[in-house]
């Protein structure tokens, strides 16, 4: 019964996303890419959304808090850069009076 749940768009985008994946990794060819990726967004139910990932290995599922945080990381970056980019700025607006 579950089967017959309709398939949203995000899901949609998750197994092309997971198609394009596959593809990179050499499971498929450009063509069955083509053929899956045209299936997936055709399909209207979750089942067969499934079929057309059937015969693929299952991805491991990237949990949140495993995911590192690179967003932060990169703007604490960037102030400190900013930061040292002011400090030299008035280093030498200082030593040219």
């Amino acid at each position: 019964m579950s089967d017959q749940i309709r398939a949203s768009d995000e899901e949609r985008h998750r197994v092309v996303d997971a198609l394009q994946r596959h593809t990179e990794a050499g499971r498929l060819s450009l063509d069955e890419f083509t053929e899956r990726v045209d299936s997936a967004y055709a399909a209207r139910t979750l089942a067969e959304l499934a079929a057309v990932t059937y015969d693929l290995p299952a991805e491991p599922v990237a949990t949140p808090a495993a995911a590192p945080d690179t967003g932060r990381r990169d703007l604490l970056v960037l102030f400190a850069i900013a930061g040292v980019a002011l400090v030299l700025l008035l280093v030498f607006m200082a030593l040219t009076r």
